[in-house]
């Protein structure tokens, strides 16, 4: 039995956590991979050029060396996206798996130059019943004043294999959002490190994940902040059902350099059943002096007081399940300004509840 690990933490925790790495059995990584034509990119601003010029991969942490080779040589798509000024209308790409198009290895760059402001949206989906497989990277890096958010949304189904490794640099005064939907794939696993090197630079994070069947998620979002008055906040919120698992590994480091900056990360999980499995390692790390870091992390079933009160508006158990869910991600999907896409992950939520 081959065993493939992946997504190690920045800092090593005692074996009996089981959060050190997320440990793949016979993890199914294609040799050959083809062709994908199945993207298509809409916004088309002046102001955002796309084509397929990426630059060279070197990724700190990444997934594994395995995955970043697999990028480096059998990439079979390339999307560099270079914003030189304001872009009003959103950037969205999509990409979609189905028999024609079943493995996508995608090399993806976003170059934001000084003063620049854009919203860039990443959308993976695939066709029911299909064993697919993507293994992606992402490279960010803002320049001076630059303002770029991006909105990544993981639509796979529940046989297919989602693996992420995603790498950001903000330059000073930068601000960089992420606004991450984490719904598919039976195994989805997240590398997203940032380096905040400017001053004042600041990064947010808003994720939500969904669990149901024996999917397993593993997230491990790392932050290094460097620079003077830096800021970087996380908020991840999550529900699992059945038998689905979830580690989340959330690490703010803060580096000589960065006085006065300040972290913040929560994470809250909602468990919607007696089978479902929640692991969290929040960490800080410290060098510096002067700095203001604050963790949080918790999970736990539905508060059958509440359940109970919704049930006895009219609402049966499911649907009173559905809203409460709902409630939790709200917040977050409302900074999801495109109302079509937000409808659209309600409408993927309330299916996988069902």
């Amino acid at each position: 039995m081959e065993i493939t690990k992946l997504n190690e933490t920045p800092v090593r925790t005692s074996r009996n956590f089981n959060i050190n790495n997320i440990k793949l059995e016979n993890a199914l990584i294609p040799d050959n991979i083809a062709s994908f034509a199945n993207v298509k990119k809409t916004g088309q601003s002046e102001k955002i050029k796309i084509d397929e010029n990426c630059g060279s991969i070197d990724l700190k942490f990444g997934l594994s060396e395995e995955l970043t080779n697999q990028v480096r040589k059998q990439a079979n798509q390339k999307v560099h996206v270079n914003i030189t000024g304001t872009a009003e209308k959103e950037e969205k790409i999509e990409f979609f798996l189905d028999e024609k198009n079943l493995n996508l290895v995608d090399d993806i760059e976003i170059m934001a130059s000084e003063n620049a402001k854009a919203t860039i949206v990443l959308m993976y989906q695939s066709k029911k019943n299909l064993t697919c497989y993507h293994n992606g990277i992402l490279r960010v890096t803002a320049l001076k004043n630059a303002n770029i958010k991006v909105v990544l949304i993981n639509l796979l189904n529940t046989d297919s294999t989602h693996f992420m490794a995603i790498e950001n640099t903000l330059e000073e005064n930068a601000k960089v959002q992420f606004c991450v939907v984490d719904f598919g794939g039976k195994k989805s696993v997240t590398n997203l490190y940032s380096r905040l090197l400017g001053n004042f630079s600041e990064h947010r994070i808003d994720a939500i994940y969904l669990g149901k069947e024996k999917q397993m998620f593993d997230l491990n979002y790392i932050t290094e902040l460097s620079g003077e008055k830096s800021k970087v906040d996380m908020e991840v919120q999550g529900a699992l059902k059945d038998c689905a698992k979830k580690h989340f590994k959330g690490t703010i480091d803060f580096k000589k350099g960065c006085k006065k900056a300040k972290g913040s990360e929560n994470e809250t999980c909602m468990l919607l059943s007696d089978t479902a499995k929640s692991i969290s390692l929040p960490m800080l790390l410290c060098s510096e002096e002067e700095i203001e870091g604050n963790h949080s992390s918790s999970a736990g079933k539905i508060d059958e007081k509440e359940l109970f009160y919704m049930m006895s508006r009219g609402f049966n158990e499911k649907e009173a399940m559905k809203l409460m869910v709902r409630a939790k991600f709200n917040k977050i999907l409302a900074k999801i300004k495109n109302e079509g896409i937000r409808e659209f992950i309600l409408q993927k939520m309330d299916e996988k509840l069902d």
